[in-house]
């Protein structure tokens, strides 16, 4: 309160303190009347007094939040324009000014569209100032914002009506994100990512080669037997061959019928004639086994991630079955009555990797424990949409300690060289890209039991 003005309480202790002169004042004014009045003016001396200290704090309240929201304006990376109903620019941030390399005083006033690079941004942009039903949730779009050298920079856009209270349409308020480097960025995360699938189908198929490696002895046994029964085939072939050259060889001299007969009967050519027909069948049928057994190592030995058919899923079991016995160091007994038949959707190669994954430490663990027989249970039961294969062995089962760790990579409780760690691991995500779930834990009657779910084919 300025010091040289005078409330009007300080008025009336004055004029109280004065002589009193009967011929002052108005006439018929008594001093109960100027008491009154100077009480009146000094309760609006001091409504005055306070609607201005209000005034001033109301004041400082606004210039904070004019401070406030010019640092949120100053701070954003992300590109803001303010523009007038007539697509004129009102305002914009510090992000615009760096990236235009322009002021604000030169960027106010300008045309909206003048900020684009190219006439599909522009005209993107005058559609939407010209459209009068704007959705008050904007509009997202991709637009070209001009920079300071005169490139093209790709923003990601929001575009939001600003309206007052009536409704009235206001202008535009435009936020843009340069999308250059979140592109950049996406772009190497793919690489990466590709990379990583890449690296993931060599693992895959590096352990699917070791597994391979483990069974060659068995693969060759079996290879051996069948080409062996052809090779047998085709040498007596031959020996029937040189037979029947002679024999023709005499009927085209024109030899008697009596020489013919009797060499007919020294070269047995009736009894080659009856054998041809059984030493052909069973050259084929051993070609037969021999295409059986490679094709049966290309199925597994298939690199293609991709490949999905409907898969039998008992034939999977045998042949897994099949391959493990064929290179496996010791008997084993599998309990197995191959049902029900059922029919899944994925790759028949990695299937039998995971299975054979499976049988296989199954069979080392219950080996390494010294029981003696292996014993094997597989059972199969149909859920809804399902189904779900056991798997159990008579081994020691897995210790409390390893259950959360058993499909970690390289995870392993073999010695040193008798294990990579990778087995359970890639199994896990054969079975997950088949959109299954495998699980692993010990069975209430002894030994470790994992589960496998995978969906029906056309479930």
């Amino acid at each position: 309160m300025p010091s040289e003005r005078i409330s009007g309480t300080a008025l009336l202790r004055q004029k109280q303190q004065e002589p009193r002169d009967t011929t002052d004042g108005l006439p018929g004014v008594d001093e109960a009347v100027w008491i009154d009045v100077i009480q009146k003016m000094d309760e609006v001396y001091s409504k005055l007094i306070d609607d201005e200290i209000a005034l001033e704090q109301k004041n400082a309240e606004l210039e904070q939040s004019q401070q406030f929201v010019l640092s949120v304006i100053t701070a954003m990376t992300d590109v803001l324009i303010v523009c007038d109903a007539a697509g004129s620019v009102e305002q914009t941030n510090a992000a615009l000014c760096e990236l235009s390399g322009r002021t604000q005083d030169q960027l106010r006033g300008l045309p909206f569209e003048t900020l684009f690079a190219d006439d599909a941004s522009k005209q993107r942009v005058r559609a939407l100032l010209a459209n009068a039903r704007a959705s008050r949730q904007g509009a997202t779009m991709e637009l070209n914002l001009l920079d300071a050298r005169g490139q093209a920079v790709p923003v990601d856009a929001n575009c939001t009506p600003r309206t007052a209270a009536n409704g009235r349409r206001l202008g535009t308020v435009f936020v843009g994100r340069p999308t250059a480097e979140l592109k950049r960025a996406y772009q190497e995360l793919r690489a990466a990512h590709e990379a990583l699938k890449r690296a993931q189908q060599q693992l895959v198929h590096s352990e699917k080669m070791a597994s391979l490696g483990r069974l060659v002895a068995g693969v060759a046994h079996e290879l051996n037997n069948p080409i062996s029964f052809v090779l047998g085939n085709v040498h007596a072939l031959d020996r029937y061959l040189q037979r029947l050259r002679e024999y023709l060889a005499a009927v085209d001299a024109g030899a008697p019928r009596e020489a013919l007969a009797a060499l007919r009967k020294r070269l047995r050519i009736d009894h080659l004639l009856g054998d041809l027909p059984s030493l052909i069948e069973g050259t084929l049928e051993g070609a037969q086994r021999t295409t059986d057994i490679v094709n049966g190592l290309k199925r597994f030995s298939a690199m293609d991630p991709e490949a999905r058919a409907a898969v039998p899923l008992n034939g999977v079991i045998e042949r897994a079955i099949l391959w493990i016995r064929k290179g496996a160091q010791v008997d084993f007994a599998v309990h197995w009555d191959g049902t029900p038949a059922v029919t899944v959707s994925g790759s028949a190669g990695q299937l039998q990797q995971v299975l054979m994954n499976l049988l296989q430490n199954a069979l080392d663990a219950a080996t390494a424990a010294g029981h003696v027989p292996v014993q094997l249970w597989i059972t199969v039961e149909l859920a809804e949409g399902c189904v779900r294969l056991r798997l159990r062995d008579n081994g020691p089962g897995i210790a409390e300690e390893n259950l959360g760790r058993i499909f970690d990579p390289f995870f392993t409780t073999k010695p040193v060289g008798k294990g990579t760690g990778l087995g359970l691991s890639i199994s896990y995500g054969i079975v997950e890209q088949h959109a299954g779930e495998l699980t692993g834990g010990n069975h209430p009657d002894g030994g470790a039991e994992f589960v496998l779910e995978l969906p029906l084919a056309g479930a």
